[in-house]
């Protein structure tokens, strides 16, 4: 009880005490993870000039811009080009609230106006641009939002039209921006002037080059403090970011020869009849071979990883290697196996016949709701369009006037007003994925002259077979093709390889390893934490990402999957953003020292005070350059050398300088003639240069110059967005 008492007594100093201890727990936690205190949320991907762009949005913007990139563009490509879009807009943006400049209501109109000005689909019967039906059409968006509406064929959402409009304004505004700047810049009477002078003042002047190569490069010692020296007057030029090298064994799951040899094995036994056991019939049957079926494309397609293209083909369309053998062959003869674009092929020759290789036709289009011409007026149903192009067949089948009238007054795609005309298309070169098939197919086997009623996924075509010319023997064809591909067996090996590898290199050097088994280790340094590529295996954002992870240390071995087999990969070296090593800068340090090196050699062993003097000691020549402008400072025999121009200038007529440094060696100059710019009446064509060079300037500089000025924080790599 008198525990508890003494308890009761100090129960404010407990809580105190606890409280203390809850307090120095959080803290403790915090100070652990230092950035639960400073660091941006991961939710943010950059700040720039205080606005905040979110990862949600972000990723949003690069789904959409990967859907149109397609296949063309890596994700993160498509990202670096978002993050670029969303740098300038966040830039420019400042500028604009800084100025107080907008697209209001009625530019917005005019913007929409001049885009929409050529459309069709906006324009009335006199062919004028009709804001009305621009009104509508929005409404109709907007009304059935998210479902798309169309324009021109192609599906459009309210969501992207907004987007389209924003678009728009940005441009405007930029253009505003860019027009404000330009607006302040003229060129003054006084600048024309001065660049008359520096196009029109010339001088004459023979000088004396002691060419830095005259200093061999073997005689110049550079040492690490003259690098380190170098580098710190130079900082902007030696700056970097954080980067990481590393080095890395591939282990490629690739064929052997034994699988390419049991591969052409296996196509081998296609080709004639074999006995093989049906458990159906509990015996065995025979199967017939290639050489011998009659149904070539059902077989192809049972036995090929490529399935059967029921096309003729002309010689120019096989490769090369092989054309003439198999445009060689009969009827049923096979040519093969044969290796051709990664695949193990044998290919027998069905049927020969002479088509003819170009085409020229026309055609009536009528499209119906859901086929790829509709457009956002479109109500005709699938049923609706084929009364109609039944109706008008017999009209136009045999009379070309009339065809030619209907083809252009119903036409809805770019043959509207051609009298419907498609032009020529080739049968070698035309692609199924770009042209479709059903409407090639229909030229190539029908006689000139022919007319009639073909479904493609445009709508329902009546179609016009204008000419043929260049007819071709042409083969039907069918190939066997096997992928070339390793074995399960090869398959298992390279995993075991690359296991064994991984585990051995923990504990033993990893170069030495590689070596005593006969891998290649390829290094790459200077990797930046944004990368994507890799060298040798491509893009590989997984092992950039491992490079630049908090915990990953110098030593650190980690195995990656990668396509079609594995990299067993070490972290070499991490490099902090800031200045460049003595090692990483020697490069580029070490001929700009020599030379500063060289020049001091050469002015401290010359003591003459003429050109003579200094070219008989430097066993050279004087030599002469006439007519030099500051506009083009170049020595003829010499090359560029603004310093030494500049300094000639700096002279008057029959004054010898002294030892100067130039780019390409130590000079010697001596002004033989000064011819001074003709005075004018009125310089106002140099001040129009001078204005349209700033302008040029602006167009190509501004940007740059606001974006290096902005205050940007980039976390994507720290939000992971990359």
């Amino acid at each position: 009880m008198a525990v508890l008492n003494k308890i009761r007594q100090r129960s404010l100093f407990l809580i105190l005490i606890i409280a203390l201890a809850l307090f120095s727990f959080v803290l403790a936690d915090l100070f652990k993870n230092g950035d639960a205190l400073t660091a941006k949320s991961q939710n943010i991907v950059a700040t720039i000039n205080g606005k905040d762009i979110t990862r949600e949005d972000f990723l949003q913007k690069v789904e959409v811009a990967q859907k149109r990139a397609g296949a063309t563009a890596t994700n993160t490509q498509v990202m670096n080009s978002v993050w670029e879009q969303e740098v300038r807009q966040a830039v420019m943006e400042t500028q604009y609230e800084t100025l107080g400049i907008s697209i209001e209501k009625d530019q917005m109109r005019d913007l929409l106006k001049t885009a929409m000005a050529t459309n069709p689909e906006f324009l009335n019967e006199a062919g004028l641009f009709d804001e009305n039906k621009l009104n509508e059409f929005i409404a109709n968006l907007k009304e059935l939002s998210p479902q798309p509406g169309f324009i021109a064929g192609q599906p459009l959402t309210f969501a992207d039209w907004v987007n389209y409009e924003k678009q728009l304004a940005n441009n405007a505004l930029n253009q505003n921006y860019f027009n404000l700047v330009k607006a302040g810049l003229t060129g003054t009477l006084a600048e024309g002037e001065l660049e008359h002078k520096l196009q029109g003042n010339k001088v004459d002047i023979k000088y004396v080059q002691v060419p830095y190569t005259s200093v061999a490069d073997s005689t110049i010692a550079v040492s690490k403090s003259d690098i380190s020296d170098y580098i710190n007057k130079n900082k902007k030029q030696f700056e970097v970011e954080a980067s990481r090298d590393i080095r890395y064994v591939e282990f490629k799951e690739i064929a052997t020869v034994e699988d390419e040899n049991a591969i052409k094995a296996d196509l081998v036994k296609l080709l004639n009849d074999r006995e093989e056991y049906s458990e159906a019939l509990k015996a065995n049957e025979t199967i017939t071979g290639f050489s011998k079926t009659t149904d070539n494309e059902d077989f192809v397609n049972s036995n090929s990883d490529i399935k059967f293209n029921d096309r003729f083909v002309f010689k120019s369309s096989l490769p090369t290697a092989v054309a003439d053998s198999i445009f060689n062959l009969n009827e049923g003869e096979i040519y093969g196996p044969y290796k051709d674009n990664g695949y193990f092929k044998v290919t027998k020759a069905i049927s020969y016949e002479k088509i003819a290789d170009s085409v020229q036709s026309s055609h009536i289009i009528v499209p119906f709701v859901g086929s790829l011409a509709a457009t956002a007026e479109t109500t005709t149903t699938k049923e609706d369009a084929k009364k109609l192009v039944d109706s008008l067949l017999p009209l136009v089948k045999n009379s070309k006037s009339k065809f030619n009238e209907v083809a252009n007054e119903i036409n809805v795609d770019g043959t509207k007003g051609k009298d419907g005309s498609i032009g020529w298309i080739r049968y070698s070169t035309f692609n199924p994925r770009s042209f479709d098939p059903d409407f090639a197919d229909f030229l190539f086997t029908n006689e000139k002259g022919s007319v009639d009623i073909v479904l493609t996924q445009f709508g329902y075509h009546i179609i016009r077979v204008d000419d043929k010319e260049s007819f071709e023997n042409a083969l039907k064809i069918g190939t066997i093709a096997r992928e070339i591909e390793p074995s399960e067996a090869t398959i298992s090996k390279v995993f075991r390889d690359a296991s064994n590898f991984e585990i051995t290199v923990v504990d033993k050097d990893f170069q030495e390893t590689a070596t005593e088994n006969k891998f290649t280790v390829r290094p790459v340094n200077g990797i930046k934490a944004l990368d994507e590529n890799i060298p040798g295996v491509g893009n590989q954002r997984p092992i950039v990402r491992w490079a630049f992870e908090e915990d990953a240390k110098v030593g650190d071995i980690k195995r990656f999957n990668i396509p079609n087999g594995y990299v067993i990969a070490q972290l070499v070296a991490k490099h902090k953003e800031g200045l460049k090593s003595v090692e990483d800068a020697s490069a580029t340090a070490i001929p700009a020292i020599r030379k500063e090196k060289k020049a001091k050699i050469i002015r401290d062993r010359t003591t003459a005070t003429t050109l003579e003097d200094l070219a008989a000691a430097e066993n050279t020549t004087v030599r002469t350059a006439s007519a030099i402008t500051m506009k083009t400072p170049t020595l003829s025999g010499a090359g560029r050398e603004p310093i030494i121009v500049g300094s000639a200038f700096g002279l008057n007529e029959n004054e010898t300088s002294k030892l100067i440094d130039g780019a390409n060696g130590v000079y010697m100059i001596q002004v033989t003639k000064v011819i001074p710019a003709v005075e004018l009446d009125n310089y106002q064509s140099f001040a129009n240069q001078v204005e349209t060079l700033k302008t040029n300037v602006v167009t190509a500089k501004l940007y740059n110059a606001l974006k290096e000025a902005a205050d940007i924080e980039d976390n994507r790599a720290k939000t992971q967005v990359q």
